[in-house]
């Protein structure tokens, strides 16, 4: 039976996507959050016992993977400073395969549209 995936789901299918690119770069999950909206998604460390933030978010298309709310972002980039932690972004675009105005299904290809992880700067502006 075909079933369009839930937003949860969808979160679910895009951290596992960016938690084998984390587990292949080399760093060590301290702790995983996978409740939607709940941010960070993943804090790691690595080799030299920086902590990362990484905060990921599955995006559906025609919406562009690779945006996020600025002005939230600072508010989080804020809370990353105090923590002495840096901040990685991962936007992950999902749209099915076959036609891309109808959703995702369970078990049906998909495209991906993943940039990789992105650092993005706590400084103080």
């Amino acid at each position: 039976m075909t079933r369009i995936l839930t937003k949860q789901e969808l979160h679910n299918l895009a951290m596992n996507i960016v938690g084998k690119e984390l587990e292949k770069k080399g760093y060590e999950f301290i702790a995983v959050n996978s409740k939607l909206g709940k941010h960070p998604q993943f804090v790691c460390v690595d080799k030299s016992n920086q902590r990362y933030f990484v905060i990921v978010k599955a995006v559906l298309y025609p919406d562009n993977p690779h945006n996020y709310d600025m002005i939230w972002m600072e508010s989080f980039k804020k809370h990353a400073r105090e923590q002495e932690a840096k901040v990685f972004y991962a936007g992950v675009g999902l749209q099915n395969s076959e036609d891309p105005k109808k959703p995702v299904f369970l078990n049906e290809d998909y495209i991906l549209e993943y940039a990789g992880i992105q650092a993005i700067e706590t400084h103080l502006n």
